[in-house]
């Protein structure tokens, strides 16, 4: 099979790097991972920032203007990355690794959710990046909003609350739940399958969890052992 792999908030773990850092996009596309997670937020001021948490350095980067939030690096030293940059650097230099977005579901308001997604989409384009960038979100609104404005955009669901069915009737590609919701509701890799979706499970750490993904034939694993996967998909790779 093709290499599931994708690296949630980038291949950071291995070197000690930052998760959501460019280092740790760069890590991703120099394994080969399918695809490189990271989270995208925006600040008081409009301006779109990758960073995993509502916070960054105790401010709430919704409620804080970007030069304010600027004066604080990752632990690298790597400046709290734009989504600018960080799209710049994710294709550079990168023969295939796609760019999981995942779009922060704002906790101002759902308006406000609307206007980010809005602005996500903009950016990526203004970028060129749209071939390469593939749109998650547990706020399933938001990718309702990108599919009204992107009509060939990709995009996964992660919160679980929904059926393969619900999901292909707005118009959305894949399921990316937590692998607890699929132990739950094991009828629902088929159904998926069946409606032509993709399917996706995090943040998978466990080999035993790993193996009975890659045995039920999941498009992809989102997983802090990339390198650990990859192994794993190689040796089966091998046996055939």
């Amino acid at each position: 099979m093709n290499s599931p792999v994708i690296a949630h908030r980038g291949a950071f773990k291995a070197n000690h790097f930052p998760e959501n850092s460019i280092a740790s996009l760069k890590q991703a596309i120099q394994l080969n991972c399918f695809g490189s997670e990271f989270d995208v937020w925006m600040t008081a001021d409009d301006s779109l920032v990758v960073n995993h948490d509502p916070k960054f350095h105790n401010l709430e980067i919704e409620k804080t203007d970007f030069k304010t939030l600027q004066q604080f690096q990752l632990s690298n030293g790597e400046a709290l990355p734009t989504l600018r940059n960080y799209l710049r650097a994710g294709l550079e230099n990168n023969p295939s690794t796609q760019l999981i977005l995942e779009i922060k579901p704002s906790n101002i308001s759902k308006e406000r959710g609307q206007i980010v997604a809005a602005k996500v989409v903009e950016l990526v384009l203004a970028e060129k990046a749209s071939h390469r960038t593939v749109y998650i979100s547990f706020d399933f609104d938001m990718l309702v909003k990108i599919r009204s404005l992107l009509k060939k955009a990709h995009l996964q669901y992660l919160n679980g609350d929904k059926s393969p069915a619900e999901v292909r009737a707005a118009g959305l590609d894949g399921l990316d739940y937590h692998f607890s919701v699929f132990q739950k509701n094991p009828d629902w890799i088929d159904q998926a399958k069946s409606l032509g979706l993709k399917l996706n499970a995090w943040t998978v750490n466990d080999p035993a969890i790993m193996s009975w993904l890659l045995d039920k034939k999941f498009d992809f694993i989102t997983t802090n052992e990339p390198e650990q996967l990859q192994a794993m998909v190689n040796e089966r790779n091998s046996k055939k």
